[in-house]
C-alpha cells in the first residue's frame, strides 16, 4: 500500500482533520491538550476514564457535583492508534471492501507520520496478543488477510486493545456484529483525545437486491441456511441496518466522535472527497 496510486494521490491532496487543539503526543509542530503542571492551562472537560487523576478539578466537582479535568497546551505530534477490523466480514463483496479499508489505514499511518507522529495499527484478528504495527506494515499490508472470528465487542470486553490516553484513535470496521452502540462507543472513546469511526460497507451490504433463493454462508461461523432474498427480507435488512447505523451515530455525538458510512465501491478517491472530508476527518491540505 505505499506506492498504491489512489493512497499517493490523497497523501498530496489532504492532510488529517485534526481538531484545532488535538491531543498528547511526542514533541512536534502542533498545538494539542497535554498535563503538565509547567504548560499553559487552556481550558475544562469532563473526566473521562483513562484521564489523569492529577489534573483533576476539586474546586469544580465541590461547585457543580462533576469531575472535571484541567487541560493544558504543549506543542505536540499527534499519538496515532489504527484499529483494522481483520474480521472475515470485511472480506467480502469481491475484496473491494478490504481494500478500501486497508488504503484508508494506510493514508491515515502516512498523513500522521507527515506530521512527526509515530502512529500504531492495529489488526484485530485472532492473534493473542495484537501486536502494533508501524509504518512498515505499509509494504505487507494489501497481502493482509481478514480471516479473523472475534468480533470488536468481545476483544474490548477481554482488554486486549491498548487504548492510549488522549490519542487520536481510528477504528475502521464494519460493525456488523451484534452489539449495544451505547457500551461499544463508551469503551471506545474512554479516554480518547479524539475517536473517528469508520463503517466500510460494500455496495450491496448498503443497497442490497432482490437475488431470489440462495443459500447464506455465515462467513465467520460457517452456518448455512437457506433465504428467499426478495423485497420483504431487503426490506427487513435495511431496518437493522438503519437502526444499528442511528444508533452508532447517536452514540458517537454524545462523545464528538466523527462518523462516516464509506461505501468501498465508491473507491477511495470519491470517498476521500466526500465521505471523510464531510465528516471532518480530512480536510484539503
Amino acid at each position: 500500500m505505499r506506492h498504491d496510486p489512489e493512497v499517493l494521490a490523497a497523501l498530496n491532496r489532504y492532510q488529517l482533520g485534526l481538531p484545532r487543539m488535538p491531543v498528547a503526543g511526542r514533541s512536534g509542530e502542533l498545538m494539542g491538550r497535554g498535563t503538565g503542571s509547567s504548560l499553559e492551562f487552556q481550558e475544562y472537560r469532563e473526566y473521562l476514564p483513562g484521564d489523569d487523576i492529577r489534573h483533576l478539578d476539586w474546586s469544580t466537582y465541590a461547585r457543580s457535583d462533576m469531575l472535571m479535568v484541567r487541560l493544558y497546551r504543549e506543542e505536540i505530534s499527534p499519538r496515532t492508534e489504527i484499529y483494522l477490523d481483520a474480521s472475515r466480514s470485511m472480506s467480502t463483496g469481491d475484496g473491494t471492501k478490504a481494500r478500501v479499508a486497508k488504503q484508508v489505514t494506510a493514508l491515515l499511518l502516512q498523513l500522521t507520520a507527515r506530521l512527526g507522529g509515530r502512529p500504531q495499527m492495529y489488526l484485530l484478528n485472532d492473534d493473542r496478543p495484537l501486536h502494533g504495527e508501524s509504518l512498515e506494515i505499509l509494504d505487507s499490508l494489501d497481502k493482509v488477510a481478514f480471516e479473523g472470528l472475534a468480533p470488536l465487542p468481545d476483544l474490548l470486553a477481554d482488554g486486549l486493545l491498548p487504548l492510549k490516553p488522549q490519542s487520536v484513535r481510528v477504528v475502521i470496521s464494519d460493525f456488523l456484529f451484534p452489539h449495544d452502540p451505547g457500551p461499544l462507543v463508551r469503551r471506545l472513546a474512554g479516554g480518547a483525545g479524539v475517536l473517528w469511526m469508520l463503517q466500510v460497507l460494500s455496495g450491496w451490504e448498503i443497497e442490497p437486491t432482490e437475488m431470489g433463493g440462495r443459500k447464506l454462508v455465515d462467513i465467520e461461523l460457517g452456518g448455512e441456511t437457506d433465504l428467499l432474498v426478495n423485497k420483504k427480507a431487503i426490506a427487513a435488512y435495511r431496518e437493522r441496518l438503519l437502526r444499528l447505523q442511528e444508533g452508532l451515530l447517536r452514540e458517537c455525538r454524545r462523545v464528538h466522535a466523527p462518523v462516516a458510512v464509506l461505501n468501498a465501491d465508491r473507491g477511495l478517491t470519491a470517498l476521500c472527497g466526500d465521505d471523510l472530508s464531510a465528516a471532518g476527518i480530512l480536510r484539503s491540505g
